[in-house]
């Protein structure tokens, strides 16, 4: 339809009607269509728990699309998705709550619903558990590493003594990252950055899990979901952060 309209557009364009007039028409033509159908239209109440009128309207939608095979429960899907995170009163529906995550292969039978957070990450180390439950969530935001100066330095190492010095320097300086995670109750660290083998072995040897390089957006999307909100690392005080199913 849209393809249509634009199409007859053009030929009133070469006619010489001045585009704004166009628009203008357009908007009217768009304003009676609407109202006709306000007043031929069939209303009838759903809510959350009685959504079959919106199914069928689903199913007409998807009838010519790839999934239409599936149709029942790809409409089924996406209907009990929008009233997921749909604020009825205001009628309005945030899409950025929703996301589709595909996988290579399967089938489109195999599709599912998830109520809750999606990260497609492993554990940043493979000893680490694969399951937690009632999980404390840390979501740093921070690098998991040493500050880096923000301009060119040389450190200069003639002796065994001053490497040793450095290198247990460094490792203070992760293990009271490791212990302020701790110390706030944090049993599941998420990170948007990465760190580097003896961050990751700390972390496992002090029981902590750890998910790396999620998305700044899946970060946004946990937080919402769990109500919390970004503070600095030094300032980390001990509080509930919030529990959830982990799986993978």
């Amino acid at each position: 339809m849209a393809g249509a309209l634009l199409e007859q557009a053009e030929k009133l364009l070469e006619r010489g009607i001045h585009p704004i007039r166009v628009a203008e028409g357009y908007e009217m033509a768009s304003r009676i269509a609407v109202e006709h159908l306000e007043r031929i239209a069939n209303k009838f109440e759903f809510g959350v728990n009685e959504f079959e009128p919106l199914i069928q309207t689903c199913m007409t939608t998807l009838s010519s699309k790839i999934v239409n095979r599936c149709k029942r429960s790809m409409a089924e899907i996406a209907v009990k998705a929008v009233l997921a995170v749909a604020d009825l009163e205001r009628k309005d529906v945030d899409l950025d709550l929703i996301k589709v995550e595909g996988k290579v292969g399967g089938k489109l039978e195999d599709t599912e619903l998830i109520y809750g957070i999606v990260v497609d990450k492993d554990m940043s180390h493979p000893q680490m558990p694969k399951q937690i439950q009632d999980a404390n969530i840390a979501i740093l935001t921070c690098p998991f590493e040493p500050p880096k100066p923000k301009t060119k330095h040389k450190v200069d190492i003639d002796t065994v003594e001053k490497f040793q010095t450095l290198c247990l320097q460094e490792q203070k300086y992760f293990d009271d990252m490791v212990q302020k995670c701790k110390d706030v109750g944090a049993t599941l660290v998420i990170c948007q950055w990465g760190f580097d083998d003896e961050a990751n072995h700390l972390l496992m040897h002090r029981n902590l899990p750890a998910v790396r390089w999620v998305s700044g957006v899946e970060l946004e999307l946990i937080a919402i979901a769990t109500g919390l909100h970004c503070i600095c690392l030094s300032t980390m005080m001990p509080f509930l952060l919030w529990c959830f199913c982990y799986n993978m």
